[in-house]
């Protein structure tokens, strides 16, 4: 069953079994509002039992990109195109949160982004590997990110 993710009224619903729901549901809910925000899309995520296919492109990409195996058990996705990009987003329980974000005209701009939601450790795939810069959000807290850019063609 899909969510629309209400970022005035941020819920943990389909989070509840991660350790850390509540700034894992404050980053969803920050995602939410830049979308809102900017394209004036509604950010809606389904479980992810119920998006394999979603849990498939971006496990894809990890893996031939940059050989990134997550052991975290993934709880939501969702995908959708605002414009000329297509995201994918996957929310792991860990409170660790990926997006794809693909444009379908240029190749220069391509890239998966990793975020660390507030009070977990970086994950041991990611160790070493990134730098993780720190951005204040009222929703959720102080988030970790790091990208990398997207070489291949998918």
């Amino acid at each position: 069953m899909s969510y629309v993710v209400d970022f005035k009224n941020v819920s943990t619903v389909g989070l509840e079994s991660s350790p850390v729901a509540d700034a894992l549901a404050g980053l969803r809910a920050n995602e939410a509002r830049y979308f809102m925000n900017k394209y004036k899309h509604e950010f809606t995520v389904v479980p992810a039992s119920e998006s394999q296919d979603t849990l498939d492109y971006v496990n894809q990409i990890l893996k031939k990109e940059r050989d990134i195996e997550f052991s975290a058990k993934p709880l939501e996705t969702s995908r959708f195109q605002v414009e000329n990009i297509k995201i994918a987003y996957v929310f792991y329980e860990d409170g660790l949160s990926i997006n794809v974000m693909y444009t379908v005209d240029d190749s220069k701009k391509r890239a998966v982004g990793l975020k660390l939601s507030e009070g977990m450790d970086v994950p041991k795939e990611l160790e070493g590997n990134f730098k993780f810069a720190r951005q204040k959000s009222k929703l959720a807290g102080t988030i970790r990110g790091s990208f990398f850019v997207i070489k291949g063609e998918y």
